[in-house]
């Protein structure tokens, strides 16, 4: 992941802040929506790490062809990565 769990923690308790300032949301338990802030930043973040090694195990699989006939492992990776960030609609 890019960011440490703990600047994520950061970026949930700063967000949750400037949107009760802002008076976009209310809530009596700002500590609770913290939470879930939290945990929906580090389910998007990590979604990447989830494809990269997704992108691993293809091409793995693929190998023996991809040095048979002279295919570029970071040029592949490149484009499988993009073909699953399509799948999974993420944006990288």
């Amino acid at each position: 992941m890019i960011f440490s769990r703990e600047y994520i923690g950061y970026l949930a308790r700063h967000t949750v802040k400037q949107l009760i300032d802002a008076k976009v949301i209310q809530t009596a338990k700002p500590k609770a929506v913290e939470e879930r802030v939290y945990g929906g930043l580090l389910e998007e973040l990590s979604l990447e790490d989830r494809i990269n090694e997704e992108v691993r195990v293809i091409l793995d699989a693929y190998q023996d062809e991809m040095q048979r006939t002279g295919a570029s492992y970071f040029e592949m990776f490149k484009k499988v990565k993009t073909e699953l960030a399509r799948k999974y609609k993420a944006v990288l």
